[in-house]
């Protein structure tokens, strides 16, 4: 929560108003009190701390009066997706539209590591200039800085306007005064010049300082544990342990860990300097499995990413029915060696859900790699195989129940899916029975999110759960992509961008990172930002076929439709290019191009793609025949219903009596 007051405050037209997470607060302290030594009035008093219509309705007073807006960022503004400071922020912005471009208003300021690429400010900070205060310490030349930016007659536009005024003499120059017309040019040029340099040095020797590898504090990566058992085959078990820890590690509040997907990217142990800097982590964990019959030694060690030297290390040997209590003991090693402060007994958080059956615990790991290795509906099919072993062999297992729900609901999902309303239904079976065993299991409540608004359509529990999943596993990249992306189709665009960017701090290596980020950023309109994120999706995976037809989509949006067709041709056979093709060519004149891609896929599909056939028929101007498709999407409970209420190709068809009854049927999630 932010705190402020306006009572030292005579003239709020001359004020700064600091915002910060209250996390922050000593920060900001230091701040306000370097600008108030200089003379500056602040909106800022920690003492203050009062909820109510009252008090919002004086911040947003505050917010509207003030001269300058300081928005303070930091690591706490990252991990709090939500915060009173963040509609502080909105206000400012919203603010700042009905301003001229030449006006300063928005200073926003960095207290420790944050890189302005990857913060989660709104997009009017990044266009800025951001100065670093590490700690909140402030020299007098930033306090200078902010007295020219609120005095007019110092301001450095004004400076160097008020200058060249004061030379325009009511006589006229002769050659003979030109020397001292150029001597005085001269001085006040200098004058100004000395003032740029001298902030600019301060400013330069801080970024330069920015600029050398700076990870955020208490962040790091799980590589692969290498498997010494001696068998190939056990390299699921190597695997699915440190996908277990990494895990582990997420539960503990004030860790930042790198994803799964990001960390096994490293499969081959490249040097740790690499690691870290493509990951953006403070420190590597890394280590071996050697199992026998009954038995496990698992050596780790931690390593300092920026020194390179070794934190702790250890080696544990124990029986494989320990596997779960180890992996809380091996957790909170790292946690203390990285000085993270533990609150609570973290073996509650790490052990939830979990198993002490040494069989089951190895069916779990086995659906594990089954599905993190899939290519289709077979392996999704081995998956739900090997978790219905590890809950045969224990009944109480949470987690195995957790993780086949998501497996039936993405099974459900593909393109040669059979019965798929009795898949959505045992998926759904699923996360309830995972949630009456575990009714704090973050990836149940993102279970039964999952199948709500894909399988059964039920948009605020799915709104719910993934609030529920959100809380309790925030560091969990998978949580945050599912639910930014629901967010993001139900209207929540802000919200929904803030999770997904997140997710690509996480795990920056993946390609769903950066398509599902392109998807959202083309649901708000904004073309050029989601054809760059999956341009970035490609990059990262090359062969990912349906990334080139979302970004074909994209500049579709943009109007740009010749790239839309390039992008969409490099993969003909798969489904979405297909689609986009069908808008593409239809928008350069090859009509016979565009209806034989739409009858591809008629004859593909059937009609399981109602939906995407309504937004053919919309974008093609046939009204009728897309709301005629639109009833046949609802008949069969099309899943991708979900993206009816934002999805721009539908934009055609929202005055259409008909699509507005079948939108309030859907009873979308405010």
């Amino acid at each position: 929560m932010s705190r402020h007051d306006g009572a030292s405050v005579t003239d709020p037209a001359k004020a700064v108003f600091l915002s910060y997470a209250s996390q922050d607060a000593q920060a900001a302290q230091k701040i306000c009190e370097a600008l108030r030594a200089a003379g500056i009035p602040v909106f800022f008093d920690r003492s203050e701390l009062r909820g109510g219509d009252a008090w919002d309705q004086k911040i947003r007073h505050q917010i509207h009066d003030c001269a300058l807006f300081m928005p303070v960022v930091s690591q706490h503004t990252q991990e709090r997706l939500e915060g009173y400071f963040r509609l502080e922020w909105k206000l400012a912005v919203d603010r700042s539209h009905l301003m001229a471009t030449e006006r300063p208003f928005l200073v926003p300021v960095v207290v420790d590591g944050t890189r302005d690429q990857e913060a989660f400010v709104p997009d009017a900070f990044r266009a800025l200039q951001w100065t670093r205060l590490p700690g909140g310490d402030t020299p007098p030349a930033f306090a200078e800085r902010i007295k020219r930016l609120l005095s007019p007659e110092l301001s450095p536009l004004s400076a160097v306007s008020g200058a060249a005024a004061g030379l325009r003499e009511p006589v006229r120059a002769t050659w003979r005064s030109r020397p001292v017309l150029l001597a005085i040019v001269a001085v006040v040029v200098c004058a100004v010049l000395a003032y740029f340099v001298a902030d600019k040095f301060w400013i330069s020797k801080h970024l330069a300082a920015s600029t050398a590898f700076a990870p955020p504090p208490h962040s790091i990566a799980v590589l692969p544990f290498v498997n010494l058992s001696g068998d190939k085959e056990q390299e699921y078990f190597s695997d699915g342990l440190t996908e277990e820890l990494l895990n582990s590690l997420a539960e503990i509040d004030g860790l930042q860990v790198a994803a799964r997907t990001s960390s096994f990217t490293f499969k081959e142990h490249p040097d740790i300097a690499t690691v870290a800097h493509k990951l953006n982590v403070g420190a590597v964990l890394e280590g071996s499995v050697r199992r026998s019959a009954n038995t496990i030694r698992i050596t780790a060690q931690l390593i300092n990413a920026v020194t390179g030297f070794q934190l702790w290390s250890k080696t544990y040997d124990r029986n494989l029915g320990d596997v779960l209590k180890l992996q809380t003991e091996i957790a909170t090693a790292v946690a203390n060696s990285l000085k993270v402060t533990l609150l609570g007994d973290v073996s509650v958080k790490i052990e939830l859900g979990g198993t002490r059956n040494p069989a089951a615990f190895d069916a779990y790991l086995r659906g594990l790699s089954a599905f993190r290795s899939r290519h289709g509906s077979e392996e999704i099919q081995n998956s739900i195989a090997a978790y219905g072993e590890a809950i045969r062999l224990d009944p109480n297992y949470a987690l195995a129940f957790a993780a086949r729900s998501t497996d039936f609901t993405t099974l459900t999902l593909e393109p040669d899916a059979k019965q798929p309303r009795e898949g959505f239904t045992k998926a759904e079976a699923d996360a309830h029975r995972a949630l009456a065993l575990a009714p704090d299991l973050g990836q149940a409540h993102m279970a039964l999110a999952y199948v709500s608004e894909r399988g059964l359509l039920n948009f605020a529990q799915a709104r719910d759960e993934y609030q529920r999943a959100v809380t309790l596993a925030p560091g969990n990249a998978d949580v945050l992509r599912l639910s930014g992306t629901f967010a993001t189709y139900m209207g929540q665009l802000d919200a929904g961008l803030v999770a997904l960017r997140r997710a690509v701090v996480l795990d920056p290596l993946a390609r769903s990172s950066y398509s599902l980020l392109g998807n959202a950023l083309y649901v708000a309109r904004r073309y050029g930002e989601a054809t760059t994120a999956l341009t970035e999706a490609i990059s990262v995976n090359p062969g990912y076929q349906t990334a080139y037809g979302a970004r074909g989509r994209a500049f579709y949006g943009l109007g740009d439709f010749e790239k839309a067709r390039s992008s969409c041709e490099m993969q003909r056979d798969n489904w979405l290019s297909q689609w986009c093709l069908a808008l593409v060519y239809e928008k350069l004149g090859r009509h016979a191009d565009a209806q034989a891609e739409l009858a591809k896929q008629k004859a593909a599909r059937g009609d399981e793609a109602a939906y995407q056939y309504a937004t053919i028929y919309a974008q093609w101007g046939n009204h009728s025949t897309a709301l005629e498709w639109l009833s046949t999407a609802m008949r069969l409970h099309d899943s991708d219903l979900i993206e009816l209420k934002t999805d721009p190709l539908m934009d055609p068809l929202r005055k259409e009596p008909r699509f507005q009854a079948i939108e309030r049927e859907l009873k979308f999630s405010e």
